[in-house]
């Protein structure tokens, strides 16, 4: 089949495992003539960049075509507008079976929907990635979501037979905020690789005989870009009143300004955390094979999705996405059950206790999170 992945209501990054990449990969892999349409929008060293339009072979097996933003408007707000020059025209001339347009909102889910009313065999899905942590946070935002992004979703949504969103709060969201009714919106999970017995323990012993830790330690991660809500500063204060050296915390991501002064302070001063720096996509992976439990109190991140395939038991905050992802496998961060009471419950766990929590884990991965099974979900 021909597959098209439209990559211009969001970024596409080289060399990364967002759901993005997983599935051109898995489409690639299947045998399949696939190719993404992407916008310059990119991440270098960690940040937000813009590079050259271009056409490449992509890392993912996929070519990649990045065309340049419209230019009527000053650059800045054509990147929220998210208007492309050629879009029609690029996927004309591929010609396919199958069009993903990944994210919802902007100017380009028009084309897409005029090219499928033209070519009525073509099977769109788009997917939505949006809800109340991540998007109209702002007062300018909201007005952009309302004034710009509904208009464009409500002329459309007769053209779009399913939204698939990645979260049960994607669906509230753009139920909410769009008026797509919640018969069109589907839970569509962001994935994870399901690491099997080989590569798992490969990359468990691996890391654990670098760090020096020993089987009967209990290892925790917290990744990603630390900001205030991320809440690493409360992760590290309870961590820092459990005096066990059963267990062991790596946190695997950059700190930002407002919290690395007081998150180094805790860090310097208990030899039992390892603050390993931004890591790249096959690193983190390791990592989390090593890992016992991944601790996320504060906003959401895929890797939460990509612990449960290495078997973490998780320690997630109480919100509504995160019910599919807990089902004896962990512990949500409320009132009634607080980090540091959780803390001690995962130092007093003896190891068959951990290993059924960390298969519970590995078991809704391989039921939910698969993208083997996702990516062939978009073939139907």
């Amino acid at each position: 089949m021909r597959i098209m992945h439209v990559c211009l209501s969001c970024f596409y990054i080289d060399g990364f495992n967002y759901q993005e990449n997983m599935l051109v990969r898995e489409h690639v892999q299947a045998g399949h003539e696939v190719k993404v349409l992407a916008s310059t929008e990119n991440y270098i060293g960690g940040k937000l960049a813009y590079v050259k339009p271009a056409k490449y072979l992509g890392s993912d097996g996929a070519e990649v075509i990045r065309l340049p933003y419209r230019r009527f408007l000053p650059h800045k707000l054509m990147t929220k507008l998210r208007m492309h020059s050629g879009v029609y025209e690029e996927i004309a001339k591929f010609s396919p079976d199958v069009l993903m347009f990944h994210g919802l909102c902007g100017w380009e889910l028009r084309t897409v929907c005029r090219y499928k009313k033209a070519n009525p065999n073509v099977r769109l899905w788009v997917d939505s990635h949006e809800d109340h942590n991540n998007s109209a946070s702002s007062f300018i935002a909201k007005l952009l979501h309302k004034l710009f992004y509904k208009p464009i979703i409500n002329s459309v949504e007769k053209s779009l037979d399913l939204v698939l969103c990645v979260s049960l709060d994607t669906i509230e969201f753009v139920n909410e905020m769009y008026g797509v009714p919640k018969g069109k919106l589907i839970f569509y999970p962001l994935g994870a690789k399901v690491y099997d017995d080989e590569i798992y323990l490969s990359n468990r012993e691996e890391i654990r005989e670098r760090y020096s830790i020993r089987s009967n330690e209990i290892l925790i991660i917290q990744t990603g870009k630390q900001t205030l809500r991320k809440k690493l500063l409360s992760s590290l204060e309870a961590f820092s009143r459990i005096k066990s050296d059963k267990l062991k915390f790596f946190i695997a991501g950059t700190l930002s300004e407002e919290v690395e002064k007081d998150c180094l302070r805790l860090i310097n001063n208990d030899s039992r955390i390892y603050f390993l720096g931004w890591q790249a996509a096959s690193d983190l992976e390791r990592l989390l094979c090593a890992s016992d439990v991944y601790l996320q109190p504060g906003t959401q991140s895929a890797t939460m999705q990509a612990s449960l395939g290495a078997r973490c038991a998780v320690i997630l905050d109480d919100v509504l996405s995160h019910q599919p992802y807990i089902k004896d496998n962990g512990w949500l961060i409320n009132q009634e059950s607080n980090l540091e009471n959780i803390l001690k419950q995962v130092e007093q766990l003896n190891a068959n206790e951990l290993h059924a929590m960390q298969n519970q884990s590995f078991s809704i991965a391989k039921e939910l999170l698969n993208y083997k099974n996702l990516a062939l979900f978009l073939l139907k």
